[in-house]
C-alpha cells in the first residue's frame, strides 16, 4: 500500500508524460504481480461498486476528528475534496502495516461492502481499526478508493505503454489484453497480471472460446473548412459515410456459444439488452461486430418488419441503463437494436486488417441473410461531391443523429485514437448554444479543488418585461474557460454569494455565458422540463447583462419538431 501511495502522490505531482511514464514503469518492475494487478486494474479506470455508505464514512470522520458537523463542512468546503478531507483530519496512526495494494483491497476493502449489508457497527468498527494503520498517504489513496473517487493524471494509453515497455510487448497487443480487465466484477490475479506481460504466443492471435473484445477503433474529430475538404480528403467516392449516431457504443461478441456485449467503456451489459443476447445466439461463433445500441420502434402500421422502424432520443435509451430490474413492459415499450457498422471476428477470423469497405461487405451480407429484427445496418450516404454532403448534414438535429462518420475506404481497424493503419473522422454538427446565467457554484477537484469551478445556469422563465420572472436552473457545466477566466469568476463568486448548502453556493446573477450542448430533450426529471447533453461553456459573456439572457420559451424552441428519425430517410 506503501508504494501504491507513493506511486499516486508522484502521478498527481507531475504534469511531464515522461516524468509519469517512468514513475509507472518503475512501480511495475518492483511491485509483486499481485499488487501490480490492481494498480493497473486502478489506474486503467476499474472502479469496484461503493464499499461504504459516503453519509456514515462523513459520521465517522468527524467523530475520529472530534469536529462539529459545521467545522467539518467548512473543512470539505474548503478543500473539495471529501476522501482528501477525512485524510488530512484523521488523527496520526497508532498503528502501522506491512500489507501490499492486493492485501489491502482483498483483506480489508472490498470485506467492507459484506460488513455494511450485516450491522452498521460491524462496518464502523472495522473502519476505525483500518484507517488507525495508514500512514496519512496512504490514508488518501484508500479513501479515494473507499469513495469510488480514485482519479490521477494518466490515461489508459500511458498504462498500456508502461505495460508494454515492462514486458516488451506491443502496445497494441497489451491493449488488446486489457479489455474487459477492468469492468466492474473484475477481481484481478497476479496470473492476469502476468498474461498482460507475457511474451506473445501465435495461438494468441484469436482466443476462440474467450469474451473478451477487441480495443475499439476511435475518430478524430474533423472541423475545417468546407472548402478545404478536396484538398485534405480528396473525393468522397473514397470514404465511407455514415451518421453519427447518439447512443451506446458496443462490440457483440459470439465464441464457443457463448454471447457477451461490451460497450465502449469495457463494461460487460449483456444482462442489461437481453434482446442483443438472443440476437448474440442466433450468430455464428467466431463473430464479433461493432456498432451501436439505440432504441428502435417499428412502425405502428407494420410493427412485423422492423426496418421500418425509427430510431428515439437517447433520453429514451437513458431509460434502460438506469434501471436494476427489466420487466416485460419496459422491454417492449423501449426495445433496442445494435445499428452495426463494423465487423471485426468472422468465423473465427481477425478481420481489422482487412480494408474498411471489404470489412463492410461481409457485414452487409450477414445483416441481409441472418434479417433478425435487432440487427439492423448503420446506413450509408453517398453525395456528388462534399458540398452535396454537407446539406444533407444540415438534417442531422432534426434526425436525432450528431452529424456524420466519414472512413477511409482503405483503412484497417486500428486501437483507440490512432491514425497509423487508417483514420475515422467524425465531422460533428455545431453544437446548439444559449445564453444563461450562473446561479449556483461548487468547488472543483484535484487541482481545482480550491477555486469554484462547478457551476449550475439557468433561464428566466419569462419575457424581458415580465413582472415576477424567475430564473429557472437547467444545466451544470465545469468546462469551457481558460485558466485566467476561471480565476476571475472564482473571484467574483466568493464576492457575490448570497447562501450556502454545504459545498454550494448560491450567487447574485451577475454573470452571462454562451453554452454549447450537442442535444436537447423534454425531461420530467428537471425542474426546467428540459435535460440538454453534454453542456460546456463556449464563453463568457461581459458584453451581456443578466437581463437579456434568454427565457425557458427559447430553450423550448430548440426542441427537435420530431423527435426520431425515420428509417426511410436513412437509405
Amino acid at each position: 500500500m506503501k508504494d501504491f501511495a507513493a506511486l499516486y502522490r508522484d502521478l498527481d505531482a507531475s504534469t511531464s508524460s515522461l516524468a509519469k511514464q517512468a514513475a509507472l514503469q518503475r512501480y511495475l518492475r518492483e511491485a509483486t504481480p499481485a499488487d501490480a494487478a490492481w494498480a493497473v486494474y486502478f489506474l486503467a479506470g476499474g472502479k469496484p461498486r461503493q464499499l461504504v455508505p459516503t453519509k456514515l464514512l462523513r459520521l465517522l470522520a468527524q467523530e475520529a476528528a472530534g469536529l462539529p458537523e459545521w467545522l467539518f463542512d467548512e473543512s470539505y468546503d474548503a478543500v473539495g475534496d471529501l476522501a482528501e478531507t477525512i485524510a488530512l483530519l484523521l488523527p496520526p496512526p497508532s498503528e502501522t502495516h506491512d500489507l501490499g495494494l492486493a492485501g489491502w483491497v482483498e483483506q480489508h476493502l472490498l470485506p467492507l461492502r459484506d460488513a455494511a449489508k450485516t450491522s452498521p457497527d460491524l462496518l464502523a468498527e472495522r473502519l476505525r481499526v483500518q484507517w488507525q494503520q495508514l500512514a496519512a498517504e496512504e490514508r488518501l489513496v484508500y479513501f479515494k478508493l473507499i469513495t469510488g473517487a480514485f482519479r490521477v493524471g494518466v490515461s489508459k494509453l500511458q498504462v498500456t505503454q508502461a505495460l508494454a515497455a515492462v514486458g516488451g510487448v506491443d502496445a497494441k497487443r497489451v491493449a488488446q489484453r486489457l479489455m474487459g480487465y477492468t469492468h466492474i466484477g473484475a477481481r484481478p490475479r497476479p496470473d492476469d497480471y502476468s498474461a498482460l506481460i507475457a511474451p506473445e504466443s501465435g495461438a494468441e492471435q484469436v482466443q476462440k472460446t474467450s469474451g473478451q473484445p477487441y480495443p475499439f477503433f476511435l475518430a478524430h474529430p474533423f472541423n475545417i473548412p468546407l472548402e478545404q475538404f478536396d484538398a485534405v480528403l480528396g473525393p468522397p467516392a473514397d470514404w465511407i459515410v455514415e451518421w453519427k449516431w447518439d447512443g451506446i457504443r458496443a462490440q457483440l461478441v459470439k465464441r464457443a456459444g457463448v454471447v457477451w456485449v461490451w460497450s465502449r467503456g469495457e463494461e460487460l451489459v449483456t444482462e442489461r439488452f437481453p434482446e442483443l443476447a438472443v440476437l448474440g445466439e442466433a450468430l455464428p461463433d467466431g463473430t464479433v461486430l461493432d456498432g451501436e445500441i439505440v432504441v428502435w420502434r417499428s412502425d405502428e402500421n407494420s410493427p412485423e418488419n422492423a426496418s421500418e422502424g425509427k430510431v428515439q432520443p437517447f433520453a429514451e435509451l437513458q431509460k434502460r441503463i438506469g434501471r436494476k430490474t427489466l420487466g416485460a413492459k419496459l422491454l417492449r415499450d423501449i426495445p433496442v437494436v445494435l445499428l452495426a457498422y463494423d465487423i471485426l471476428e468472422w468465423e473465427g477470423r481477425d478481420l481489422r486488417m482487412q480494408p474498411q469497405s471489404q470489412r463492410r461487405v461481409l457485414l452487409d451480407e450477414l445483416v441481409a441473410r441472418m434479417r433478425h429484427p435487432s440487427l439492423l445496418p448503420s446506413p450509408m450516404l453517398t453525395g456528388v461531391d462534399w458540398a452535396d454532403l454537407a446539406r444533407q448534414r444540415e438534417a442531422a438535429r432534426t434526425m436525432g443523429v450528431e452529424g456524420m462518420m466519414l472512413k477511409r475506404r482503405d483503412a484497417q481497424y486500428g486501437v483507440g485514437r490512432t491514425k497509423d493503419v487508417g483514420v475515422w473522422w467524425k465531422w460533428k454538427i455545431d453544437p446548439l448554444s444559449i445564453d444563461a446565467v450562473l446561479i449556483y457554484a461548487q468547488r472543483g477537484h484535484g487541482r481545482r479543488a480550491s477555486l469554484f469551478s462547478d457551476y449550475t445556469f439557468a433561464v428566466w422563465d419569462g419575457p424581458p418585461g415580465q413582472e415576477d420572472r424567475k430564473l429557472v436552473p437547467f444545466a451544470k457545466a465545469y468546462s469551457g474557460l481558460t485558466d485566467s477566466e476561471m480565476a476571475r469568476v472564482d473571484a467574483i463568486i466568493r464576492k457575490t454569494t448570497i447562501e450556502s448548502f454545504g459545498p454550494v453556493k448560491s450567487v447574485k446573477p451577475t454573470l452571462v455565458f454562451e453554452l454549447g450542448f450537442e442535444g436537447i430533450a423534454r425531461s420530467t426529471r428537471h425542474k426546467s422540463g428540459i435535460a440538454v447533453r453534454f453542456p460546456r461553456m463556449l464563453r463568457w459573456r461581459e458584453d451581456k447583462p443578466v437581463d437579456e439572457a434568454d427565457t425557458l420559451e427559447t430553450l423550448v424552441a430548440l426542441l427537435p419538431a420530431e423527435p426520431f428519425t425515420d428509417r426511410t430517410q436513412l437509405s
